[in-house]
């Protein structure tokens, strides 16, 4: 098995491990892909934290973009050479779930434990997310990966993995945005962002962001978002309609906190709908008054991945971006080698940060 260099996560809460690791050769299926550019998400922070449990040691990274370098066999419509982008949406095709257009809540179980890594000296090595991106390469499965124009750069065609199609997916496929619908995003991070911009691409009358930075206010206006609210005034939902004049048609939570759950329904118009994209940690939970939701016909959807087919979603959002309509550049917050990356997870944790990328040479 050849070895590349990984950042291996070997106890949550501490520091990850740049080290040389095994990688075999892409089988039935799978696709071997040299990554040029990986974002780091929160949701690899989370892991990486022991919010959510897992497997250990791991290598954890799921936004990459980079090169198609081997193919497996019967895999049809990707060549070496490719420029892709590579999800942490794995797909069996045959599952009730993907059956009926919603992969991104495939049904078929993956176990990193047996993928395509190993540690330097054969032993397990847990590929997160089924992607395992913090990597020079990954092996993953064919569904996981789209093609892209030649002309994107590698760390912009990166933040279209997850941060992107996250937060632009919410609203056009969980929360079906009509044009003239009026939305809040609470929290401007990455995937808020993403939510702003989708929200203006459908044509929402008003976007308001939520947030407890006044800096991160001022970048989501630049994104779309008409107004902006402190997240820490005593009341926000207040500020909110008045600067809609009613009520939100749809709220995105976008953060990770349980709390804040609790008080995205006081965002809504009658009819409204809170869409639950933030993942708070394992055992967090929130309480709500049921009969308020049954009275003024309101609802609670989740949204994994902003819902997307990826080999759908993922084109049109590169034609967007390839036509101005789309920020992808203005989201990278910076550019770090492999051997920073714990300073550059540091850096995303301290709350500022857009979207920091991992660029290989």
């Amino acid at each position: 098995m050849p070895a590349i260099k990984a950042a291996v996560c070997h106890a949550f809460g501490e520091p990850l491990k740049v080290e040389n690791v095994d990688l075999r050769a892409p089988i039935a299926g799978e696709v071997e892909v040299t990554v040029k550019a990986v974002a780091i998400c929160h949701s690899d922070i989370s892991y990486a934290d022991g919010a959510w449990g897992g497997s250990l040691p791991a290598v954890y990274g799921h936004e990459a973009a980079g090169h198609v370098t081997a193919v497996g066999d019967g895999v049809a419509g990707l060549s070496i050479g490719d420029n892709v982008v590579v999800t942490l949406i794995r797909a069996c095709g045959g599952c009730p779930s993907c059956a009926s257009g919603a992969p991104t809540i495939c049904q078929t179980p993956y176990d990193g434990d047996h993928g395509p890594l190993k540690t330097a000296d054969g032993g397990k090595l847990h590929q997160a997310m089924a992607s395992g991106a913090f990597a020079e390469k990954v092996v993953v499965h064919h569904s996981q990966v789209v093609q892209l124009p030649a002309d994107i750069p590698m760390e912009s065609a990166s933040l279209l993995a997850c941060g992107v199609i996250t937060g632009v997916g919410a609203v056009v496929n969980a929360a079906n945005l009509r044009a003239g619908q009026d939305v809040v995003v609470i929290g401007a991070g990455g995937v808020g962002l993403n939510a702003i911009q989708g929200a203006r691409i459908a044509g929402a009358r008003r976007i308001v962001a939520v947030d407890m930075s006044a800096g991160k206010l001022e970048v989501a206006k630049e994104f779309g978002a008409t107004d902006g609210v402190l997240a820490s005034d005593p009341e926000p939902w207040k500020a909110a309609k008045a600067a809609m004049g009613r009520g939100a048609d749809a709220v995105f939570v976008t953060v990770g906190v349980a709390p804040v759950y609790d008080t995205a329904p006081r965002y809504l118009a009658y009819g409204g709908k809170v869409v639950m994209v933030g993942m708070p940690a394992t055992g967090a939970e929130s309480k709500y008054e049921a009969a308020n939701f049954a009275a003024v016909g309101q609802s609670m959807v989740g949204s994994k991945m902003g819902d997307v087919v990826i080999k759908r979603d993922i084109p049109w959002m590169a034609d967007l971006y390839g036509q101005g309509r789309l920020k992808l550049d203005e989201l990278i917050s910076g550019r770090w080698k492999l051997d920073q990356i714990n300073e550059a997870i540091a850096d995303t944790k301290g709350g500022s940060a857009r979207r920091n990328v991992i660029v290989f040479d």
